[in-house]
């Protein structure tokens, strides 16, 4: 079997990420060639978002100092960990989704190929409400989110859009669009 390709999802906070992996998960992962698997962050699982692994700051530390990361972030005061298993679902020919920093991607794209980068976008007043209804940061916090702007693309790194600007069956519908293009 193929190797397996490595989809990359950035994209602004509020642009609704989790929400279409999600949707994608629902869709694609029942007996499919797609697996999602969840991050590790040092943010408690009753955060709210996207259903992560928990982890205290020092279990964090001790997972990646022991290895068990496929590749590690951090961001808006969280430690992000991707689990080690990756390397094994994409050499069995899975293709891997994975919610991530742009600041990686270099480094993945180095690493592992072949790698996709799916970036997710809406407008600016669809983020803030997003930010507004989920209620997981403050307003300064959430302000600093909505006008941070991310890490330019890597050089070589092949990228695919997703407007995510109305009704999420329809974020969700592009989104597996952007999964099952086949020149990855």
């Amino acid at each position: 079997m193929a190797r397996g390709t490595l989809f990359l999802v950035v994209g602004p906070s509020g642009a609704g990420k989790d929400t279409l992996i999600a949707g994608a998960r629902a869709a694609l992962e029942p007996g499919g060639r797609h697996v999602f698997p969840r991050r590790a962050i040092t943010r408690p699982a009753a955060a709210g978002g996207e259903g992560h692994e928990a982890v205290s700051p020092e279990a964090f530390a001790a997972r990646e100092a022991g290895g068990g990361f496929f590749a590690t972030w951090n961001a808006h005061g969280l430690a992000y960990g991707l689990p080690a298993c990756i390397s094994a679902a994409l050499e069995a020919g899975s293709h891997v989704v994975v919610n991530v920093s742009r600041t990686i991607l270099a480094d993945v794209s180095r690493r592992v190929s072949p790698t996709v980068a799916i970036e997710v976008t809406a407008p600016p007043e669809i983020r803030a409400r997003r930010l507004a209804d989920r209620a997981r940061e403050d307003e300064a916090d959430a302000a600093r989110r909505l006008v941070r702007e991310g890490a330019p693309f890597p050089d070589g790194i092949p990228v695919r859009r997703v407007v995510n600007d109305g009704p999420p069956e329809d974020g969700i519908a592009r989104f597996i669009d952007a999964l099952a293009e086949t020149d990855a």
